[in-house]
């Protein structure tokens, strides 16, 4: 077959690929026959941002002599190729900032082992919603329920994990999970997961550590800058040791088979994963069909959530210190009066001693400076969530589930903790309610015994008295 005829017949950018087809599912090299001039130019003279490995085109080279590996397209050149399979993607791959609305067509032809398809692309600079939202009945039904769910009033997490199990059915496999990564702060987290009812797989969290992020930071280069990665087989497997031995090892050990990946992203920031492992290889293509979108959509919605949850922390906490706020803590006691908990409700109400002859003195620095080793004193004692700062130089501590005895044990813990910071001193007043919903009675009586102890310090330490009334 004449192929540069063929691809010069094409309207759009066109080139023929063959695939050396080894049987049972493996294939080997798979090379850039010929192009038309639209193809010719996207190498030879890209548009801006669309950079090959090389800028000159040598008929029957290895397409990675152009772009990295992509598992993606060998394995859409394959079907197409040998599975003689009309294949069709309008996809946004990683490495461009670009849309591909891309199609794979078979082409008859042999030559021993060699097989061959034509790859047709057409390069969008901004998405086109009709060509994304041209997709089977089927797949739009299961988008149109995802976005259903989201817009629902249940918490956040437990329509991710609704949308996990929707996902885990959609592909028959034994495990989906939405898996969040923080960039800046070199962590990750795993948002919701789904398993199915005789997997042995293990929860995420059980490999989730320190070392973990550098794992999870090592996919984008194994998606090698496509829109996703599709592992099907053990020759796919293979590929995935031979580009990252580490992560083929962590998930072998764990008891993956096979994995479908997609990068969570939005506004050029990477927001996480979602994967599905050990599903049913011959749904790959209506997985994958599904995904491109239900990620689309996800990204965006997991963006506004990472985004209000920043502004709740902005909302909550105390800047200086790194504490609960008052606010915050006045939220929390109303929950507490109107709960009808069985449980106990420890108060701590810890006040800097001295404070005010620290910022006359010497200045509000020094002053801010003994605010935060206060705080860094009382989370040696107590946990973050649990501490509130009340205002000025007066923090609480608000403790579920605790004794008398632990309690006053804690108390003279911080006592001692305080000790460690130059001239952090605290008054200490405590109390116990017996039910949380008397916790502002607790309140009123901690207040009460704490100016009683500042009264005791004061008198053994007139020198550092407050000058007004006061603490």
């Amino acid at each position: 077959m004449d192929f540069q005829t063929l691809v010069d017949s094409m309207g759009d950018a066109s080139c023929i690929v063959s695939v050396e087809d080894l049987g049972g599912g493996a294939y080997g090299k798979v090379r850039i026959v010929t192009g038309n001039r639209k193809y010719l130019d996207t190498i030879e003279r890209p548009y801006e941002g669309l950079e090959m490995l090389t800028k000159k085109f040598v008929p029957n080279s290895e397409y990675t002599n152009y772009l990295t590996r992509d598992l993606n397209f060998e394995n859409s050149c394959y079907q197409a190729a040998v599975m003689k399979k009309c294949l069709h993607s309008y996809a946004h791959p990683a490495r461009y900032d670009v849309w591909f609305n891309m199609s794979f067509l078979p082409v008859e032809g042999e030559e021993g082992n060699l097989r061959y398809c034509m790859y047709v692309m057409e390069v969008n600079l901004k998405p086109d919603a009709k060509r994304m939202s041209n997709i089977s009945p089927e797949i739009a039904s299961a988008v149109l329920e995802t976005c259903i769910k989201l817009r629902s009033p249940e918490n956040f997490r437990t329509i991710m994990t609704e949308i996990c199990k929707d996902i885990r059915d959609l592909c028959d496999s034994e495990h989906c999970c939405i898996f969040l990564m923080d960039t800046a702060k070199r962590s990750c987290s795993v948002l919701s997961e789904a398993f199915s009812g005789d997997t042995k797989l293990l929860p995420m969290d059980t490999y989730v550590d320190d070392k973990f992020y550098d794992i999870a930071e090592s996919w984008e280069a194994t998606i090698g800058g496509s829109n996703c990665l599709i592992v099907r087989n053990e020759h796919d497997m293979e590929a995935v040791r031979e580009i990252n031995p580490v992560w083929f090892k962590s998930m072998t050990d764990a008891g993956a088979k096979n994995i479908i990946l997609f990068p969570l992203e939005f506004k050029n920031e990477l927001l996480g994963y979602i994967w599905t492992i050990n599903f049913s290889s011959e749904l790959a293509d209506t997985i994958k069909e599904t995904l491109e979108m239900t990620t689309f959509i996800l990204s965006s919605e997991i963006y506004s959530f990472r985004l209000l949850d920043r502004l709740q922390v902005l909302s909550s906490k105390d800047m200086l210190t790194g504490v609960m706020n008052r606010n915050e803590m006045n939220n929390y006691v109303d929950e507490l009066a109107k709960s009808e908990s069985g449980k106990t409700m420890g108060v701590v109400f810890a006040d800097l001693n001295g404070l005010k002859v620290v910022n006359d003195s010497e200045g509000h620095i020094a002053g801010d400076t003994l605010l935060k080793n206060a705080a860094a004193a009382l989370n040696e004692v107590f946990s973050t969530r649990d501490i509130f700062r009340a205002g000025g130089d007066e923090f609480v501590v608000l403790i579920e589930n605790v004794t008398e005895d632990e309690l006053a044990e804690m108390a003279a813990k911080l006592k001692v903790c305080s000790k460690k910071y130059d001239r952090l001193r605290f008054a200490i007043g405590t109390a116990l309610a017996l039910q949380t919903n008397r916790v502002r009675e607790a309140l009123r009586i901690a207040d009460e015994r704490m100016y009683e102890d500042k009264k005791a310090y004061y008198e053994r330490h007139p020198e550092r008295k407050r000058r007004h009334t006061g603490s």
